[in-house]
């Protein structure tokens, strides 16, 4: 099982698992009636000799596939990307949406000690231990733990610093697991997840087995085992020559080449991640709204989707969140119009100009869509330099200079795009998009207790983006892996989503 030579940096004798699925209905593979047993290998990226198991601190896909498997959150996203109980039985504000008072459900550690409230507001302040970096820091910093309490063992009642209607959302937030009490060390992680910790080798291999007491139900596979292959083409062969049984991560060139065949079946999740260009509108020339809108209309979309995505993939239509909840799916769908194009580079004075297009390896497709866009825009008036940058220090360069970027994303509910991309104290704000007025509408749909109201709020946000905003989304790309034949129970719901990774659910025909 030698595949160094290709990257693959190494398979056990395990069980693996590993997904990154994109937006969906959700649907799996029908290989067989479900049943139990078995092993499950999964390959793919991983990080070296700097993997963690501590799931505060995952950040690469691997890493929040294993904290998925072995932890809880109170909550997770749903299809729609909208906030689902998980530990949490269910959640209630007061009228003022300062308080928030969390039902746990009846739920066990992988030692057998019970889930209680006093496990949640320990694994809260260690995420917000100002001393410490963790990912999801920033969504739970709204929370006022000195006046936050356990009412009871299974009740936590949350002192929020303001209003806010989408606290769910923090509950559901990337890497807020509940840890026992105390726990900092996890090199033998304890958890109450699906699985529980059976050995690890850092940048090879992850063994679990299966939690025969996990309050969901037992998983129906008895182990799993996250394996590494950087190499996309390592993790095909892995998957074509029988080394494992789930390969993730795969390009659509090898997923087209491998349709037909009868040794790997193809499993898309649509809408996973977003492919735009950021326009900075603080600044010449995107300063100017009839040039962004010209850069709307010069926008092929199909034609990105195809030759950029290889077809895998969803036209754009300049807003985030394809079909998540709140999305204003019934704003006309913007199309090519060269003459409208040309007519507003003109009444923007930007005949003759040229603008440089920065973009990087750092994201798949990038470099190709900025070199599609810049033939697209030939003809105009306007003369589109691409221009290719450090792939390693790309988002913080990008975030602060240049005018016209590259910018891809993930899924996450489109409160968290707004409040962390578009307010004008957004710390990622790459669009630098600031103005009072949008601002004002985001309190409002946060602040308000009636969920049509803030249904209205989102839209109008919506809206005033889709008419002058910086973010020209053109297409929304699937997310694909493979898998052999005989792998059931694969789900196609969003990345970073409740059944994203969810292997508990999956079997071997």
């Amino acid at each position: 099982m030698s595949l160094n030579r290709r990257g693959f940096l190494g398979l056990t004798s395990g069980l693996a698992v590993v997904t990154l699925a994109g937006c969906g209905s959700g649907a799996t593979s029908a290989s067989s009636t479900p049943r139990t047993g078995g092993r499950l290998r999964a390959a793919f990226a991983g990080g070296g000799a700097k993997e963690v198991l501590d799931p505060h601190l995952a950040n690469l896909f691997v890493e929040a596939a294993r904290s998925k498997a072995m932890f809880d959150k109170l909550a997770d996203l749903g299809n729609d990307v909208s906030p689902q109980p998980r530990l949490a039985e269910k959640w209630e504000p007061d009228a003022d949406l300062t308080r928030w008072r969390i039902s746990l459900r009846q739920a066990t550690f992988h030692d057998g000690r019970p889930v209680r409230a006093q496990d949640v507001l320990a694994s809260y302040a260690r995420i917000l231990d100002p001393n410490r970096a963790f990912r999801a820091k920033s969504s739970l910093a709204l929370i006022d733990l000195a006046n936050s309490r356990a009412v009871d063992d299974r009740t936590v009642e949350f002192a929020l610093k303001r209003p806010f209607g989408e606290f769910p959302n923090a509950l559901a937030a990337f890497g807020a697991y509940i840890v026992p009490e105390g726990a900092d060390d996890f090199t033998k992680p304890v958890g109450s997840g699906a699985f529980s910790f059976v050995s690890f080798e850092p940048g090879r291999s992850v063994l679990l087995k299966r939690n025969p007491d996990y309050w969901e139900g037992a998983p129906l596979l008895d182990e799993l085992e996250f394996v590494i292959a950087n190499e996309e083409s390592a993790r095909t062969n892995a998957l074509l020559g029988g080394q494992v049984e789930y390969a993730h991560d795969l390009t659509p060139t090898t997923a087209r080449s491998n349709a037909s065949g009868d040794r790997m079946t193809i499993h898309r999740s649509p809408n996973s991640a977003v492919q735009a260009f950021a326009m900075k509108v603080d600044r010449a020339p995107f300063d100017n709204r009839d040039l962004r809108e010209a850069m709307f209309l010069l926008a092929d979309r199909p034609q990105l989707v195809e030759s950029v995505l290889a077809g895998s993939g969803q036209v754009g239509n300049d807003l985030f969140g394809k079909d998540y909840q709140h999305y204003a799916g019934d704003l006309p769908q913007r199309q090519r119009d060269l003459d409208k194009a040309k007519f507003l580079i003109r009444k923007a004075g930007a005949e003759g100009l040229t603008v440089k297009l920065d973009t990087s390896t750092a994201a798949a497709g990038m470099v190709e869509a900025a070199t599609v866009f810049a033939d697209q825009a030939k003809g105009s008036g306007l003369t589109i330099e691409v221009v290719q940058g450090n792939k390693d220090s790309y988002w913080a360069d990008t975030l602060k200079n240049g005018s016209l970027s590259s910018f891809r994303s993930g899924a996450m509910p489109i409160e968290t795009h707004v409040a962390q991309r578009l307010l004008s104290g957004s710390g990622t704000n790459v669009t630098k998009w600031a103005r009072p007025e949008f601002d004002a509408l985001y309190e409002k749909a946060v602040s308000t207790s009636d969920p049509a109201a803030r249904t209205e709020a989102y839209r109008e946000m919506q809206r005033v983006l889709h008419a002058e905003g910086g973010y020209l989304m053109w297409g929304f790309a699937d997310w694909i892996v493979g898998a052999k034949p005989n792998v059931g129970g694969i789900s196609t719901a969003p990345a970073n989503t409740l059944d994203w990774a969810r292997f508990d659910k999956v079997w071997l025909g």
